[in-house]
């Protein structure tokens, strides 16, 4: 990620997290544990771990501020472990979901668990030693060992307790035993990362409190150790749903499922709260530094200040400088006022999501009608005529009508390519190249 500093000797980590509204709930002990000092050969440095499953081949927008909390420990002096969960990836966490997940095979979890590791890799600095999988000593425990091992010190009333599996319970699809036993294995996690790692301390969203306490209380009960658990508020959606991987509207880290160009657009064109709150969540950056940024917005809030430095960090992190670089450029062309010249629309090439046409596309009163709803601007046949009605609709910067996209004349770009931007309101646009 290389977006960050490494913290001075008397940086207090707790009170920053505190600062950026990242603490959600945390142990008795765990502030004074993480305040007396952060340098790597300090006695207060310690290991501290993420669960994350390879449910999906992507972390989304949601996920990548786990990445970045480890980055946060790391810089602070800590030893952060990034645990894939192999294992627990093959049976579901229930917490915030609502149906039973669907089982994946082997070969699919293997797929996805590489390409998750090497996103977090491209993320962090995370040395490789630091990336395990909980398969290592999930699959060497029989069902025998681990009732008596692990099942004998939780209590049914404790687990039933939980407001992810209550709410299941309660509901017409019920839960099945197989993510009812997911507690118990991440608590299983907790416990051989705390005897093999001198793991101390797992993080994660607050949905997670349930899953990470029963882990405390395990290593508690079989050798007598005190671990502890930090949470942060759920990353939530403009419609209060948390962001997760089979929702409507999933922004994945991942350019073949979320282009750059649409994760900018996305962190863009949040509204100021959700983008004051993101600015402390998702960058490294001091929080100073960000204060004079959301100070500055709020002079100006008409520039979107805290929107454009949001986006830049995020897309830059994710993808790049030089790809946010040509992105934030793109979108300045995209959405500013006027016709863009030919040089202009080919500069939004790569960046911009496009689609390649022939000139008998554009042929017929119903083409740029199709081109909408193929191109997804559009929903429907209806929704495109309802869009074009409105004026919703624009070509290369001008509003256009029904029918007014056949017979138009092309704009030359380089090597006689023509381009037409076609854009819907104020936040949606895709680039027609005409081959």
């Amino acid at each position: 990620m290389n977006k960050g500093a490494k913290q001075a000797g008397n940086f207090n980590l707790f009170a920053d997290l505190k600062r950026r509204g990242l603490v959600a709930d945390a142990t008795p002990g765990l502030e004074e544990l993480l305040s007396g000092g952060s340098n790597s050969d300090d006695a207060s440095s310690i290991t501290l771990y993420l669960g994350i499953d390879p449910t999906s081949d992507s972390l989304h927008l949601g996920s990548l501020l786990g990445v970045i909390m480890l980055e946060r420990f790391r810089l602070a002096g800590h030893r952060s472990i990034a645990l894939v969960g192999g294992a627990t990836g093959m049976i579901g966490d229930p917490s915030g979901r609502s149906k039973e997940r669907n089982l994946l095979d082997k070969k699919t979890l293997e797929h996805n668990f590489k390409s998750i590791r090497a996103q977090i890799q491209h993320l962090t600095e995370i040395p490789k030693s630091d990336f395990l999988d909980n398969r290592q000593w999930t699959e060497k425990t029989s069902l025998l060992d681990f009732l008596r091992d692990v099942g004998k010190h939780a209590t049914v009333n404790q687990m039933v307790a939980k407001e992810s599996v209550k709410a299941r319970m309660e509901g017409e699809d019920g839960i099945s035993f197989t993510e009812f036993s997911y507690m118990l294995l991440q608590a299983n996690d907790f416990y051989q990362l705390y005897e093999d790692e001198g793991c101390v301390l797992q993080v994660g969203g607050s949905d997670q409190w349930g899953n990470i306490v029963a882990g405390t209380d395990l290593i508690r009960r079989k050798s007598g150790g005190q671990a502890h658990a930090l949470v942060w508020p759920l990353v939530e959606r403009a419609d209060g749903q948390k962001f997760g991987k089979t929702a409507d509207g999933t922004v994945w880290l991942d350019a073949e499922k979320t282009t750059p160009f649409e994760l900018y657009q996305y962190l863009f064109n949040l509204d100021d709260k959700a983008a004051c709150q993101l600015l402390y969540w998702f960058t490294l950056v001091d929080c100073d530094e960000l204060d004079d940024v959301v100070a500055s917005h709020e002079k100006n809030p008409e520039a979107r200040g805290v929107q454009k430095y949001l986006a830049r960090w995020v897309t830059g992190a994710v993808h790049g400088e030089g790809v946010a670089s040509e992105v934030e450029a793109s979108s300045s062309l995209a959405f500013g006022s006027g016709v863009p010249t030919s040089d202009e629309l080919d500069a939004m090439r790569g960046a911009v999501p496009e689609t390649e046409i022939s000139q008998a596309d554009l042929e017929g009163d119903e083409a740029l009608i199709e081109m909408l709803v193929a191109t997804e601007l559009c929903s429907s046949k209806s929704d495109a005529r309802r869009q074009l009605e409105q004026g919703a609709i624009s070509i290369n910067g001008e509003n256009t009508k029904v029918g007014d996209f056949s017979g138009a004349n092309p704009i030359a770009g380089k090597d006689s390519v023509s381009y037409f931007l076609v854009g819907r309101g104020k936040k949606k646009r895709h680039l027609l190249v005409l081959g």
